[in-house]
C-alpha cells in the first residue's frame, strides 16, 4: 500500500526517469466518494467525476483486468480505491 510521503520516478516513453513525485496524500474510500475536485486534478482531463468515474469502470471491467483476474470485476459505488495525491519534487530528488 502507498504511504505519503514516499517518492518515486515517474518514467518517460524510452523507461528513463522524467521527473519525481511525492505522495502527500492517500486515502483508501467507496469509490462514490470521489468527487469532481479529486478527479480533476488526476491530470487525465477528466470535466468531473462522471467522466473519471465512467473511464475506471470501463479500464477495471476491461479485457485486460478480467483476463488477469480471471473474471470480470464487479465495480460499483462501494467499490475501493486508493485515491493519492502528490507533489512533483523534482527530476532528479530520489
Amino acid at each position: 500500500m502507498p504511504a505519503a510521503g514516499r517518492r518515486f520516478s515517474v518514467l518517460d516513453s524510452d523507461g528513463r526517469a522524467a521527473v519525481t513525485i511525492e505522495l502527500v496524500e492517500v486515502r483508501v474510500v467507496p469509490m462514490k466518494e470521489i468527487d469532481d475536485d479529486f478527479a480533476r486534478a488526476e491530470g487525465r482531463g477528466y470535466s468531473g467525476v462522471d467522466q473519471w468515474r465512467a473511464a475506471h469502470e470501463e479500464f477495471f471491467r476491461g479485457e485486460g483486468v478480467s483476463e488477469f483476474l480471471g473474471h470480470t470485476a464487479v465495480v460499483g459505488d462501494d467499490t475501493l480505491v486508493v485515491a493519492q495525491r502528490f507533489r512533483v519534487v523534482g527530476p532528479d530528488a530520489l
